[in-house]
């Protein structure tokens, strides 16, 4: 046992558990829950929502693995994380974290958009999109599982067992949080705050301990859908998008902002990969000249709210994700709605 956790108290000590071998400890790694909830006791720590995309980190038996939140290898898309990973003096760990882009001070997950489809590591470093990885949670250090810890803990040991520097940084938190905070996250920008139980264990599921307090309304969407460009507009039209319910895709709205030319070509170029005759859809769509494509896609796309009828308003394409499998896209409802 390491030094760091031979300081622990007996009680915590009593916690710890001896690490599977590999990545097997980063295996479905823990989800928020969507909230509405603005009133918090004590008990609670709310770090900064950002906007960007899931990655634990495995270093173990002289080598680094970098894992999307589906479970593959990302090393080559990030190697500058890597390479960090690889500098530091820890040999054993796994930690949490997100990756994201800065654009003028705020993340950006258009931006980062250009990363996450690179393969290789000359094509990364050639892309000239700097990245930053934020770690906010520490699963294992030294052959020792750290899950059943509580959150203080593991973030203390976090802070302690790691160098951080350039691109990874550590992920601070605030003892308080609420509207009023909110508010302030949103006044700078922020996607919102992820409030988190201090004394919770790491659960490889989606939680209550963790939830999602939002700015504004914006999650994953799958495609099975677009519509014919029209005017000088190349590419097409629209995406038509819809999440997932009782295992039939329910269709939830077209998606006509948020592109530029480049994306407008990219997509369709893609999309004509994998067009289908018949609508993937649950729902009727009724659309003039629709092409139907089978769901393979993943959106990002951002909103103002749902509507009555189960579509989104006002909705803007923000990027595709890979990090998601599409048959997860759901609809998120905050937990209070329930």
């Amino acid at each position: 046992m390491s030094g760091l956790l031979d300081g622990l108290p007996e009680a915590e000590r009593a916690l710890l558990r001896e690490a599977p071998p590999g990545a097997r400890i980063a295996e479905r790694p823990m989800k928020a829950e969507l909230s509405d909830r603005r009133d918090f006791t004590e008990g609670w720590i709310f770090e900064r929502k950002l906007d960007g995309v899931r990655a634990l980190a495995v270093r173990e038996n002289g080598r680094e693995r970098l894992l999307s939140r589906t479970g593959r290898r990302v090393n080559e898309t990030y190697p500058e994380i890597v390479e960090a990973l690889a500098a530091q003096n820890r040999a054993d760990f796994t930690v949490d974290g997100e990756i994201v882009a800065f654009s003028h001070g705020r993340t950006d997950f258009s931006l980062l958009q250009q990363r996450m489809g690179l393969s290789t590591a000359r094509q990364a470093r050639a892309s000239g999109v700097a990245v930053t990885y934020y770690l906010f949670d520490l699963l294992r250090l030294d052959g020792m599982d750290l899950t059943r810890l509580p959150l203080r803990t593991r973030k203390s040991l976090l802070r302690r067992a790691l160098d951080f520097h350039e691109p990874l940084r550590f992920t601070t938190h605030r003892n308080q949080g609420g509207q009023r905070q909110l508010d302030e996250a949103c006044a700078r920008g922020w996607e919102g705050l992820i409030a988190k139980r201090a004394d919770g264990r790491y659960l490889r599921r989606r939680s209550p301990d963790w939830l999602k307090l939002k700015c504004e309304w914006g999650q994953e969407m799958v495609v099975g859908g677009f519509t014919d460009p029209a005017g000088s507009r190349s590419g097409f039209g629209a995406l038509l998008v819809g999440h997932y319910e009782k295992g039939a895709l329910r269709y939830a709205g077209k998606v006509g902002t948020g592109y530029d030319h480049r994306t407008l070509l990219a997509l369709r170029s893609g999309l004509d990969r994998l067009e289908t005759a018949t609508s993937p859809f649950a729902d009727p769509v009724r659309e003039r000249g629709v092409h139907w494509v089978r769901p393979r896609l993943v959106a990002q796309i951002g909103f103002t709210e749902w509507t009555r009828d189960g579509l989104l308003r006002h909705p803007r394409f923000l990027g595709l994700r890979d990090d998601k499998k599409p048959h997860e896209v759901v609809r998120e409802v905050p937990r209070e709605e329930r």
